[in-house]
């Protein structure tokens, strides 16, 4: 989920084509979560093989990846979750439950022949499995495009990325990578240009937006650590916060008091813990092990995994392998020329 900072949050409004040659460390789990909700039938259903293995997953993440790099030239790391800190464990249960009260209702709206009420709960019922994982990475492998294992959550080995200077800016749809220290972060690489509401039954347009994290805290009138702390009171994946309490709030406490330790004691006492959602976002498990250079596209295994046995078309499958040559002798022709990152 992340934290609920939008009405805080200082942003530049782009176009895709602003974003042109940039390189980003993209929130694999985001992303692929996204496909898996949107990418369905008209009842809800998700897209499978022949078998019965989803591939809602893998439909996303091929068709868009390769239009972003071979269309608008952009470099594509995907960061995959590692172990979560102990402290997730109940935002994990919480997203287990809810994930099971839509299956529950999504079958009840089957049932009564209600496709318009399936189709908004399904898309809540997503499950990235070990099976859908293991899909995505050899996928990936398969076109080239690098991955990294985060050892922790993918988020900070996105910012850390980001930081070294090996990519240009983190990609998530959630703010976290910002609490980890991403110089920048990046929302919205659609190519549709609109996302689906199922609880509202309509779309709404996105546009791509770029937060600086050094120009937003200037802006604020706070520290990277102080954006931290009123996260914190405002609720985390790992804390619950502080009710009634929202970002302008948080921020307006942060700014009288300067820290949580600061606060009056009715609301510092019901941040019990809070030293270790701080340890959490200032001293991230994360490598140095990961390489952020393309591979090798291998047209032969790609088309035997994606049409032999993921049940795609072999003319879906030209398509990608075309993008990618595309984007290879861009990239040949931008290394020639000296292009920057």
């Amino acid at each position: 989920m992340g934290v609920p900072l939008t009405p805080i949050i200082v942003k530049k409004t782009l176009k895709l084509g602003d974003l042109k040659g940039r390189s980003f460390a993209v929130d694999a789990f985001n992303v692929l979560h996204q496909f898996l909700a949107l990418i369905r039938t008209r009842d809800g259903t998700p897209l499978m093989d022949r078998e019965g293995h989803v591939t809602s997953h893998l439909v996303g993440l091929a068709f868009r990846t390769t239009r972003l790099i071979s269309d608008y030239g952009m470099r594509l790391v995907f960061v995959f979750d590692g172990r979560p800190p102990s402290l997730k464990a109940g935002e994990v249960e919480k997203r287990r439950e809810a994930r099971m009260k839509a299956e529950r209702e999504y079958e009840e709206a089957v049932s009564r022949g209600d496709k318009a009420q399936a189709y908004s709960k399904a898309v809540m019922t997503g499950r990235l499995t070990g099976q859908a994982l293991d899909d995505a990475r050899r996928l990936l492998d398969l076109l080239g495009i690098p991955w990294v294992q985060a050892p922790g959550e993918g988020e900070a080995q996105a910012a850390y990325m980001a930081r070294r200077g090996d990519v240009w800016a983190a990609n998530s749809r959630d703010y976290d990578s910002l609490l980890f220290g991403a110089p920048r972060l990046v929302r919205y690489l659609t190519i549709s240009g609109e996302e689906w509401l199922p609880s509202k039954g309509r779309a709404r347009k996105l546009e791509p937006e770029l937060i600086e994290l050094e120009a937003m805290l200037v802006k604020l009138g706070i520290t990277r650590e102080q954006l931290i702390d009123l996260s914190i009171l405002v609720g985390t994946d790992f804390n619950q916060g502080v009710k009634g309490v929202g970002p302008k709030t948080a921020l307006k406490l942060i700014r009288r008091h300067g820290s949580i330790e600061n606060l009056p004691t009715e609301v510092r006492e019901k941040l019990l813990g809070f030293g270790e959602v701080r340890r959490i976002y200032l001293e991230p498990d994360v490598t140095d092990d990961y390489s952020v250079k393309p591979g090798r596209l291998r047209e032969d295994d790609l088309r035997a995994f994606l049409c032999g046995e993921r049940s795609f078309s072999p003319d879906r499958v030209g398509t990608l392998i075309e993008r990618m040559k595309t984007a290879g002798r861009q990239r040949s022709l931008g290394d020639y020329l000296g292009e920057p990152r």
